[in-house]
């Protein structure tokens, strides 16, 4: 047994579409994913036009001003010169020339120039301790630690004493007398580079080491006295201190 179902007939109309289909193609969307934001037929973004040659020239003006002045021309006002900046030496309180000066002053015992020495400076004992270093290093004795240690003992206690001795003449200030102290180990430095060559032992090598403390000691001295006022009155007690200093840092040397 059959079942019948009613269908209404299809009717198409004679213009082959239906009057309300170019309606519904404009209200027609594709689908898109819920991410995707839908596209406007009008862009938001303005049209941004530019001329080609003032960009250039921006640019190139920007460009120069960033590196210190134009590319073509000469320095901009202002800007940093190179030429006319001091040299690094000088920068750092280093003068060659002036610790050239004070250390030939120290070659002459006899006659000592304190007015070179009155601009005290760190950097030519500096210089003379790490040459005192290397040359006991060549020797076979790492001494960099005593040595350092030594030279701002030393410096203290001949600071100390002179001022205990001039009291309330006294004028000396603690780089100075480092300074002074520093520069006068320039025999002790020969001394060290001397003993490279000196047989161990021997009254010889005691003999070459006195030498050189006594010239260690009368230009210590000399400087002492000319730099502090009041010292001409303790030059023996201030000789005694600087001869205990050396003689020290001599059997440092020698042994």
């Amino acid at each position: 047994m059959t079942k019948e179902f009613a269908v209404p007939p299809v009717v198409f109309p004679s213009g082959g579409n239906p009057s309300g289909g170019a309606g519904n193609i404009q209200q027609r969307r594709v689908a898109t994913a819920p991410f995707q934001p839908t596209r406007s037929s009008v862009s938001s973004i303005p049209f941004m036009s530019f001329d080609i040659g003032s960009a250039a020239g921006a640019s190139s003006s920007s460009s120069g001003g960033f590196y210190g002045g134009p590319i073509g021309g000469g320095p901009a006002p202002g800007s940093a010169n190179f030429e006319d900046e001091e040299p690094l030496l000088d920068e750092l309180g280093i003068h060659p020339d002036q610790i050239w000066k004070k250390t030939k002053s120290i070659l002459n015992p006899f006659r000592v120039n304190p007015a070179v020495h009155k601009d005290s400076d760190l950097s030519g004992p500096i210089l003379l301790y790490m040459s005192l270093c290397l040359f006991q290093l060549l020797g076979g004795k790492i001494q960099f630690g005593v040595i350092l240690g030594w030279i701002v003992v030393s410096s203290i206690f001949l600071y100390v004493v002179f001022n205990m001795l001039a009291g309330r003449n006294g004028n000396l200030d603690l780089h100075t007398c480092t300074s002074v102290v520093g520069y006068c180990m320039l025999p002790v430095v020969i001394l060290s580079a001397a003993s490279l060559f000196v047989p161990q032992g021997g009254v010889v090598r005691f003999g070459v080491a006195g030498v050189f403390v006594l010239w260690a000691t009368r230009v210590c001295t000399g400087l002492m006295v000319s730099l502090a006022d009041g010292g001409e009155e303790h030059r023996g007690l201030i000789a005694y201190a600087a001869l205990l200093i050396y003689t020290l840092f001599s059997l440092l040397v020698i042994f």
